[in-house]
């Protein structure tokens, strides 16, 4: 596997939704922080991720500081780090809000939303899709407010789209499946955004998907990622991939800005957050499990991470729900 197969496979999908839009110009909404509804899409879920496909007309999204993004028929922008903005055509007087859509939608009322203007007509296909808090430190980590890609430009694009535009008409059904599939496309769509994304960074470009391309760093990442409770030195990490202790130190800060066993030890800690959330094993079991050879180191790491100590923090997110704590 590579290293981002390995990272989308440690980091749990936890729903999706997705659903049409139908606006005539001059049209706008604006979208809250996603953060707020993150628990309401399933439980498990810390963040959410947001997304639009245009698939008829134009629009302009707008988030703060950062430039306007155009979209056209085929475009799909995606915030990964579900950032408030507002998705308009011409100059309507006001800004529909969104939030109270969504909610309902949230809680399965898939109706299509509608803004009428009276002029040119832009379709949209938006939605969701939650994943655990582990996402922030791998594939989420460094990315910018705001992604645009367009999905018309070959057979797989085309494909992806026309499913999902095909799952929409399907999401009020209550055919069997149905939310397993809006939850397998949405994945999709993330995945194949990430990917052509990869491919259009700049060579000077940082951050985990920038050093998930890059063959010595990607190489470790896929180590550390495929066995993280390996007691790894950086002299083995270097010679499975290949290069000296120090180009292997100093390739992975740059491109991460940790050393590989400060970042290995930062990823434990988020692995037994989830064991937290998800098992009741002994503290001390728990603790030998992600790599620590006591109780009280683990406390003082954990506590540094999260700012809670284990126990406290697994009695928060029971108490809270699952997700909630931090």
């Amino acid at each position: 596997m590579d290293a981002l197969s390995e990272a989308l496979s440690a980091v749990r999908m936890t729903g999706a939704i997705f659903f049409s839009a139908e606006c005539s110009a001059p049209w706008g909404f604006k979208v809250p922080p996603l953060a707020r509804a993150a628990h309401m899409l399933s439980p498990g879920t810390e963040r959410l991720v947001g997304y639009h496909l245009v698939t008829d007309g134009e629009a302009l999204v707008q988030i703060a500081n950062s430039p306007d993004i155009p979209l056209a028929a085929g475009d799909v922008v995606i915030l990964p780090h579900g950032d408030p903005h507002t998705v308009s055509h011409g100059s309507p007087a006001t800004l529909f809000d969104s939030g109270a859509f969504v909610g309902k939608f949230m809680a399965g009322k898939l109706d299509t939303m509608r803004l009428s203007g009276g002029g040119e007509l832009t379709r949209f296909v938006c939605g969701y899709f939650g994943c655990e808090r582990h996402a922030d430190r791998l594939f989420l980590a460094g990315l910018p407010p705001v992604i645009r890609i367009n999905v018309r430009g070959d057979a797989a694009g085309g494909w992806l789209e026309s499913s999902i535009r095909h799952l929409v008409t399907e999401a009020g059904s209550g055919r069997p499946g149905c939310a397993v599939l809006l939850s397998k496309m949405a994945e999709a769509l993330f995945i194949e955004t990430l990917r052509r994304y990869m491919e259009q960074l700049p060579p000077e470009h940082t951050g985990w998907l920038a050093g998930a391309r890059d063959p010595i760093v990607g190489g470790v990442l896929l180590l550390l990622h495929h066995k993280p409770f390996h007691p790894w030195t950086l002299d083995e990490i270097a010679h499975q991939v290949g290069g000296s202790r120090s180009v292997v130190a100093e390739r992975f800060a740059r491109f991460l800005g940790e050393p590989p066993l400060r970042y290995l030890a930062r990823w434990r800690l988020q692995l037994a957050a989830r064991l937290l959330q998800t098992t009741h094993k002994p503290m001390l079991q728990l603790a030998s499990d992600v790599g620590y050879e006591s109780e009280a180191a683990f406390n003082r790491g954990f506590k540094r991470e999260f700012g809670l100590p284990p126990a406290q923090y697994r009695r928060s997110v029971a108490s809270n729900g699952a997700g909630r704590a931090g």
